[in-house]
């Protein structure tokens, strides 16, 4: 019989998930492990070495933690029954992660930005879980009593369901608090017509730039009058250098933000018409118009599916 259900590979920093095992369990009271695993996964800088969630209510199992302080980047999860003893599965994750950190390195892991990035280390994850479960522990003596003695050096932190329910703000009259990973917007690709709009809108940023400064100087020595005029190249310029960075990065309330810099840019363009001719403001209104377009065209990205795991 199984006493190794689920295994899992996360990232600690930020408990992005990095690799699983792909079997699945239909029933209830698994899935409530699993969602239990996640909400751990995202609080596992607070748990340095060994964590061993006990329940003995709940379908027979107990869920467990191990990480390794010496590096503290990755840590591996599993689910086991509860007559999985705690040295085989601390021995069963200790295996996990040397063949996941032999098999790829740390600048990888760092750079991982989507859930299960390295999700065919499952098959590595079957090997060692069916040998753990079906190999005798004769034959893994050693190394499980070099196990054993690390737990007698350095025992496993032991949570009870009622721990990890306070630390999700359930219990206590609390409202349940779903912790979740920071939202990871990712836009479009860019364009070249995006490319074009974004050259275009920094080279009328830069005129603005020149023309306010030089203003500002004349100004500042003869005519205090002319201030109107500063802020009418100035502004255009704080708004064409917004629009670049609305059209790269996503913003909440992009449509409204996209109208108000389109605005400022119309309004001071018109208020210069002495100091420009009709085809300079076109071109900067113009410009104006078509990084706007381009901002509210490029969408972010679907998310990405989570390949059943």
């Amino acid at each position: 019989m199984s006493m190794i259900f689920f295994a899992c590979v996360v990232r600690v920093r930020d408990g992005l998930p990095l690799s699983a095992s792909t079997d699945f369990y239909h029933t209830q009271d698994f899935l409530e492990w699993r969602r239990r695993l996640k909400s751990l996964a995202l609080r596992l800088a607070q748990y340095p070495g060994c964590v061993w969630v006990w329940d003995g209510n709940t379908w027979g199992c107990f869920l467990v933690i191990h990480i390794f302080s010496s590096f503290g980047d990755v840590a591996c999860m599993a689910i086991c029954s509860c007559q999985c003893p705690a040295t085989m599965a601390f021995c069963f994750l200790e295996t996990l992660w040397w063949e996941f950190t032999a098999s790829y390195d740390t600048t990888c892991i760092g750079l991982a930005s989507r859930p299960y990035a390295f999700l065919e280390f499952d098959n590595i994850i079957q090997k060692v879980k069916w040998h753990f479960n079906y190999v005798s522990s004769s034959q893994m003596e050693s190394s499980l009593e070099k196990i054993q003695e690390e737990l007698k050096l350095q025992p496993p932190v032991v949570l009870t369901l009622e721990d990890t329910d306070v630390a999700n703000g359930v219990m206590n009259g609390h409202a349940p608090m779903h912790l979740e990973p920071a939202p990871n917007f990712r836009m479009e690709p860019v364009t070249a017509l995006g490319i074009l709009s974004l050259i275009l809108n920094i080279m009328c940023a830069a005129l603005n730039l020149i023309r306010g400064v030089h203003l500002a100087e004349h100004s500042l020595q003869v005519a205090h009058e002319e201030i109107g005029n500063v802020l009418a190249f100035l502004v255009p310029f704080v708004a064409c250098i917004f629009q670049c960075y609305l059209y790269l990065f996503y913003s909440p309330a992009r449509t409204m933000k996209v109208v108000l810099m389109l605005l400022f840019i119309c309004l001071g363009n018109m208020y210069l018409h002495g100091l420009r001719n009709l085809w300079q403001i076109l071109f900067h209104i113009g410009v104006a118009f078509l990084s706007s377009y381009q901002i509210l065209t490029r969408q972010l990205q679907e998310k990405q599916s989570d390949y059943g795991v």
